[in-house]
């Protein structure tokens, strides 16, 4: 995994297992796993269910690879999503995709928080992370990093104990690590975002450019 838009240079502490792509470190509660471990059991992995927003149906397909720590993809789900949503998500047109990357243990613990709500709060609480992602990396110190992420979890109407209890789950943490590294090498993503159209593959884009590509394959 290449880590091209990495946030915060200061990450030195960032456990990245590059044989193979997978990443996983020790982290409020989250113990490391290694690869002979997973590779023992890849064929056993539990690969996690995509969480749709919009329909199923839909004509298009949109999915971005994206991580919690990147900035591009902050400004992403701040000037490309909600347009995307008014315009194609919620007319039916498009169905939506948010695939996690983990370049850093702070990426993972902020996917487990978003997913903590459960399919319901998903998109709610990963929108949060990313609009305040300054906000919560702050000073670049994990002990400030876990106690920000906890604080939106609570914001988004969780229980302090529901979200400890997440942050400790290394069952789960192993299934979305195994499940972005699943993703990642079948669609081969090196940066982050990565949007897929139906399939094909763009690197980070404007709205417009976006714009155009959907309305091109809804006229096919």
């Amino acid at each position: 995994m290449t880590k091209t838009t990495y946030v915060l240079g200061a990450l030195a502490s960032v456990a990245v297992l590059a044989a193979g792509g997978l990443w996983l470190a020790r982290s409020a509660g989250l113990e490391a796993l290694s690869i002979a471990a997973l590779a023992e059991t890849a064929d056993d992995a539990t690969i996690l269910p995509d969480v749709v927003m919009g329909q199923e149906d839909a004509p298009v397909t949109v999915i971005e690879y994206a991580s919690y720590t990147c900035p591009h993809c902050a400004v992403w789900h701040k000037e490309v999503l909600p347009p995307l949503k008014a315009d194609y998500i919620d007319t039916g047109k498009v169905k939506f995709i948010h695939r996690e990357v983990y370049f850093d243990r702070y990426g993972l613990m902020a996917g487990t928080v978003a997913s903590c709500g459960g399919v319901p709060k998903y998109y709610a609480i990963s929108g949060m992370i990313y609009d305040t992602q300054s906000d919560w990396i702050g000073d670049g110190k994990e002990a400030t990093i876990g106690a920000n992420l906890r604080k939106i979890g609570l914001k988004a109407g969780l229980s302090a104990e529901a979200v400890n209890a997440c942050l400790s789950d290394n069952d789960r943490a192993q299934a979305m690590v195994a499940t972005f590294q699943k993703h990642a090498t079948d669609d081969a993503i090196d940066s982050t975002p990565t949007i897929l159209v139906n399939g094909e593959k763009y690197p980070n884009m404007s709205y417009a450019d976006l714009k155009a590509i959907i309305d091109a394959k809804l006229a096919e």
